[in-house]
């Protein structure tokens, strides 16, 4: 039995979404450490004696810390084997796999990584928004909405004086904070879109510019998880212009 550690990528949500390389990583598991956002259906593919064990995080809700997950990663290898952490989207966009793999490798375990779809493209081209697209955007970054410390990060003000498409993840719980500082920036009329539960069936999306969009997540109930895209790309929703011209009769002109 040599112990070891696969970060798996999990995917967006749709649980069709994962590598090939993914599943048969799951196929060989003697434990699986999941996550909240990786969709269920994908223990299936796990033998019926594989360990399954739910460790994911969210928040307000009671969950491991990170060092226990850490903890457990190392022992269920040295115990059973083969342990998979099946995270969601990609373990290496936020998703703290680094923490975990370096932590695992001071064991001496072996460690290897399995790349996920990150729901920071799919999400937006699961609505047919492009990160990118020719004569629109040429580039996109992809920031946290909330820092280690909780705080918003510092790349959010140079992000907003960029033409470059910004997509934030976990950003939710600090919307109103960053519409304020693209507003604040003069870029309150940039298109802007919210995917929540992007790729999956309950799959919702809401569609404005900048200025506009806290009230409508308000009024359409949109919540976590969810992705927040900023720039001219939305614009090719075909929601946008129908969303431009109900806006246009209110108090803000475009």
């Amino acid at each position: 039995m040599m112990p070891k550690l696969t970060l798996v990528g999990a995917g967006p949500g749709d649980g069709e979404l994962i590598t090939l390389k993914g599943i048969r990583a799951l196929q060989q598991a003697d434990v699986i450490l999941y996550d909240d956002l990786a969709n269920y259906t994908l223990l299936e593919f796990a033998p019926e004696r594989a360990l399954k064990i739910y460790v994911g995080k969210r928040a307000g809700k009671a969950s491991f810390s990170q060092e226990e997950i850490n903890e457990l990663i190392v022992r269920f290898a040295q115990e059973y084997g083969h342990v998979v952490r099946l995270k969601g989207g990609d373990p290496f966009v936020f998703g703290r796999g680094y923490e975990e793999l370096a932590y695992t490798r001071q064991y001496g375990i072996q460690t290897e990584v399995i790349s996920g779809v990150s729901s920071s493209i799919a999400a937006p081209a699961s609505q047919g928004i492009p990160v990118t697209s020719r004569g629109v955007s040429e580039s996109f970054w992809v920031i946290t909405g909330t820092t280690r410390n909780g705080e918003l990060s510092e790349d959010l003000h140079l992000a907003a004086q960029s033409k470059a498409t910004v997509v934030v993840l976990m950003g939710m719980r600090k919307l109103n904070e960053i519409c304020a500082i693209f507003c604040e920036a003069g870029r309150g009329h940039l298109p802007m879109a919210i995917v929540q539960n992007g790729t999956r069936a309950d799959e919702q999306c809401v569609i404005g510019q900048v200025w506009s969009i806290p009230q409508l997540a308000a009024e359409q109930g949109v919540g976590a998880p969810a992705v927040l895209v900023i720039g001219e790309v939305v614009s090719l929703h075909p929601a946008y212009l129908a969303e431009c011209m109900r806006s246009s009769f209110g108090v803000v002109e475009f």
